[in-house]
C-alpha cells in the first residue's frame, strides 16, 4: 500500500503528466521553488515560532517576529527562485513585503493568541483509508476549546479570497477532520478554518459524517483510477507558469528550447518556428479562400436566379446551380420524431451509429466488451490546431 496526500492527488487531477514525472519517475524539477511557495513557507515558519514561543512563555513581540522573518528571507532566498509574474513588474521585494504585511496583520488581530488551546503546529501523521492506503495529514495549526470543538487551521497566503462555497467543497482540511474524529473521543465538532492572511479574515466550514464518508469514497475511487492509469496526458492551464518540469513537458519543451536561443536569427531559423509560421500562413490563406468561396457561391446563386439559368458558364469551366430540397430537424422536435419512428417501426431503418460518441467511449475504456472492441481497429492519429501564444498575448 502507498501513502497519498491532497497534494499528490491534486497534481494528478491538474496534470497527469506532471504526476508521472514527479511521483512515478521521481524526477527532480528544473525549478525547485516559486516565489509564492518560498514566501508562504517563511510565513508559516514565522507563525509557528510565534506559537512555540508563546507555549514556553517567551516574550512574543511583533518586531521580533518580523525580524525573524526578514532574517530567514535574507539567509535562504536565492536567484533560482522562480518569479512567474516578473513580466508584470513584480520582484522578490514585493513578495517579501507582502509576507511582512501578512504577519503584522495576523499578529494585531490575534494578539494575545490565547483564543484556543494549541494541540499541535505543523502536525504530521498518517491515517488509513478504507482501501488500506495511507493518507498524509499535515496541519498548520491544530487547536481546541474547552467545549469539545476542535479546529483544523490552515494559513493561506493566496492573493484570492476563498469564499464560503469553495471552503465547503475543500477536500484537504475535510480529510484531516476524519483524522481528528478518529484520534479524539470527546469531539463535538471539527471546525475547518482558513486564515486568509492577505485579507485579514477567516473562513470556517464543517462536514457531516455522511459528507466525510462520501469524500473518502471519492478519494479511494480517485486513487484506484491513478493506480490503474496507463496514459498520462499533459493538461495546459494557468498553473503551468509555476511548473518546474517544462523542459520535459511535451507542451513546453520546445518553448524552453527557444528561450535558450541567443539571437533572433537563431530563433527564426529554428525548424519548429519555420514550420509553424508556414503552417499558420497556409491556414490563414485557406480561411480567406473559404470566405471568398462562400461569397462567390452566394453571388453565383443570385446571378443564376436573376438570369433564370441553372448552369453558369466561364472561360474553361461551368458551374451547375441546382435548387434542392433541404430538411432540418429542430432540436425541440428531435425526441418526438424518434418516438414516432419507433411507433411506426421505422427507427431501425433510419437510425445510425453516433460514431464520434462511440469512438470516444472506446478510447476512454468506457466500453470494455471484447466482442465490440474486436470489431474496431485501434491506432494513432494526429490533430493540429493553431492558437495565439499566451506569452505573446501577454506581451502585447
Amino acid at each position: 500500500m502507498a501513502t497519498y496526500s491532497h497534494s499528490r492527488v491534486s497534481t494528478y487531477e491538474n496534470c497527469p503528466y506532471k504526476y508521472k514525472l514527479q511521483y512515478i519517475e521521481r524526477k527532480k524539477p528544473d525549478i525547485q521553488n516559486t516565489i509564492e511557495a518560498f514566501m508562504g513557507d517563511l510565513v508559516h515558519r514565522t507563525l509557528e515560532k510565534l506559537y512555540n514561543d508563546k507555549k514556553f512563555k517567551k516574550r512574543v513581540s511583533k518586531a521580533m517576529l518580523l525580524k525573524f522573518y526578514k532574517d530567514l528571507w535574507d539567509k535562504e532566498y536565492s536567484d533560482d527562485v522562480l518569479i512567474a509574474k516578473a513580466d508584470q513588474g513584480l520582484t522578490f521585494e514585493n513578495y517579501k513585503k507582502m509576507g511582512e504585511g501578512f504577519i503584522s496583520k495576523y499578529y494585531d488581530r490575534m494578539k494575545p493568541f490565547d483564543q484556543l488551546t494549541i494541540l499541535g503546529l505543523e502536525t504530521t501523521d498518517r491515517m488509513t483509508l478504507s482501501d488500506g492506503n495511507q493518507w498524509h495529514v499535515r496541519i498548520d495549526k491544530f487547536a481546541c476549546d474547552n467545549e469539545g470543538n476542535y479546529f483544523v487551521c490552515d494559513y493561506k497566503t493566496n492573493a484570492r479570497m476563498k469564499d464560503q462555497e469553495e471552503a465547503d467543497q475543500d477536500r484537504q482540511l475535510a480529510m484531516y477532520s476524519i483524522w481528528v474524529k478518529d484520534k479524539f473521543q470527546d469531539v463535538k465538532s471539527v471546525k475547518l478554518l482558513w486564515h486568509m492572511l492577505a485579507f485579514d479574515k477567516d473562513v470556517i466550514s464543517e462536514r457531516t459524517d455522511e459528507q466525510l464518508e462520501k469524500l473518502q469514497n471519492e478519494i479511494v475511487d480517485r486513487i484506484k483510477e491513478m493506480e490503474s492509469a496507463k496514459e498520462f496526458p499533459t493538461n495546459v492551464t494557468g498553473l503551468c507558469a509555476y511548473c518546474g518540469f517544462k523542459s520535459e513537458c511535451p507542451s513546453f519543451k520546445h518553448q524552453v528550447e527557444l528561450e535558450s536561443k541567443e539571437s533572433i536569427k537563431e530563433f527564426k531559423e529554428d525548424e519548429g518556428v519555420v514550420l509553424v509560421d508556414k503552417y499558420s500562413e497556409v491556414k490563414n490563406k485557406l480561411s480567406e479562400l473559404k470566405k471568398e468561396e462562400d461569397e462567390l457561391k452566394e453571388r453565383l446563386i443570385k446571378f443564376a436566379e436573376q438570369f433564370g439559368a441553372d448552369i453558369v458558364y466561364g472561360s474553361n469551366m461551368k458551374t451547375s446551380v441546382k435548387e434542392i430540397e433541404k430538411v432540418t430537424l429542430p432540436e425541440e422536435n428531435k425526441e418526438e420524431l424518434i418516438n414516432l419512428l419507433k411507433e411506426k417501426g421505422l427507427y431501425e431503418t433510419y437510425s445510425m451509429i453516433c460514431s464520434p460518441r462511440l469512438y470516444s467511449h472506446l478510447i476512454k475504456g468506457e466500453i470494455q466488451d471484447k466482442d465490440i472492441r474486436d470489431k474496431c481497429e485501434f491506432g494513432k492519429d494526429y490533430r493540429l490546431s493553431l492558437s495565439k501564444r499566451k506569452d505573446i498575448e501577454d506581451d502585447e
